[in-house]
């Protein structure tokens, strides 16, 4: 019986809607997780993040360990009474960013042991260190287990490696993590492109047994249409009664076409990150603005949001603070790209419920510019 119910109230397709129940509220799938990697959605304050909509939000492992230290949020009461946040935190495991930002790092059956890209100091994670992390220190609601993400291309035999070594740690992570009731571990599948190692994964952590399956080894580097031909198989090899959560996507358009083939769950840090370089996302497309042609534009960037960021001021404000480098074009667009990945899902929901999926996928491709 899985820690947390899953209600899917209606499929279209292989696309789903439902509710994730969790002690601090439900999170409606499909689900946007703003990324809040150090304890924080960049230049936006909780309130801002929940008035867009979120249900829930993401915290890294690695970057809270190393600063402030998992031990310190604990003694200050725990990640949600850290940084005000009072709806569910799922934390990422750590693997990701101890191979993408790590100088040296390296990887036995044991732990992975890496310096610290902050100032060099040496760390051991282990998956059961992980899970005391997550769940113990940070006290998140949702804990991943702690894997190894393959780099693309991989070859087969790699991609293999990587498959294996992940399923054990997911095995170590699962008897480390116990029995919880206010908490939820998450396994994660790897295979990199490789259809036969998703299945093999897919097969060892349903044996393992978790309260919710990810799709981990992709976005990064495959590019689109790579991404989707893996989708076309990877997540209906997961149980159907439990959450899919796609980790690291992505573009609108990602989403989308993740969602058609049955994904529940997403995060990815290109709102914000978009937005502190002056990109705004929008239902025709992601618009550059700095461009000259918004210099003298009095429209908002979406007069239909709730959003104040979206609704309540001109692209020329917005080309003008962005252009003289002020903080407030970057909090501004920030804000906006997170209200809209929001709208994108909540549109998403909607659609699926009444069955009009196939009709909402057509027109969202038909409209980008």
């Amino acid at each position: 019986m899985a820690t947390f119910p899953f209600d899917i109230s209606a499929t279209d397709g292989a696309a789903r809607t439902g509710v994730l129940k969790t002690p601090r509220g439900d999170i409606r799938t499909p689900a946007f997780m703003p990324v809040g990697t150090a304890g924080t959605v960049k230049a936006l304050t909780v309130d801002q993040v929940a008035q867009t909509g979120a249900d829930i939000l993401l915290g890294n492992t690695y970057h809270l360990m190393l600063r402030p230290s998992a031990e310190r949020v604990k003694r200050l009461g725990g990640l949600h009474r850290f940084m005000r946040w009072d709806k569910p935190i799922l934390t990422d495991s750590g693997g990701f960013q101890v191979m993408s930002l790590s100088g040296i790092s390296k990887v036995t059956e044991e732990a992975v042991t890496f310096a610290s890209h902050l100032d060099g100091s040496k760390h051991v994670l282990t998956p059961e260190r992980s899970m005391e992390i997550q769940a113990d220190l940070l006290g998140s609601d949702i804990v991943m287990q702690l894997d190894e993400c393959v780099a693309w291309p991989a070859e087969e035999a790699r991609a293999r490696q990587g498959m294996e070594l992940s399923a054990r740690w997911g095995a170590r992570s699962k008897a480390a993590f116990g029995e919880r009731e206010s908490q939820a571990l998450f396994g994660i599948q790897q295979g990199s492109t490789f259809e036969n190692l998703r299945r093999e994964s897919s097969e060892r952590l349903t044996e393992t047994g978790f309260d919710g399956y990810a799709i981990g080894g992709l976005a990064v580097g495959e590019g689109h249409e790579a991404m989707c031909e893996v989708l076309d198989y990877a997540p209906a090899m997961l149980p159907a009664d439990r959450p899919r959560y796609l980790m690291g996507v992505g573009k609108p358009i990602d989403l989308v076409e993740a969602v058609a083939r049955g994904v529940d769950m997403f995060d990815c840090v290109l709102p914000t990150r978009s937005g502190r370089h002056g990109q705004a996302w929008t239902w025709s497309g992601p618009l550059n603005m700095k461009n000259a042609r918004f210099a003298e534009d009095d429209t908002p960037l979406d007069e239909t949001s709730a959003c104040p960021a979206s609704s309540g001021y001109s692209k020329a404000y917005l080309h003008h603070l962005i252009r003289s480098e002020e903080i407030l074009g970057q909090v501004l667009l920030s804000w906006h790209n997170i209200a809209f990945f929001q709208a994108l899902t909540a549109a998403m929901r909607a659609a699926i419920a009444e069955g009009r999926f196939e009709a909402f996928r057509r027109d969202f491709k038909a409209g980008l510019q």
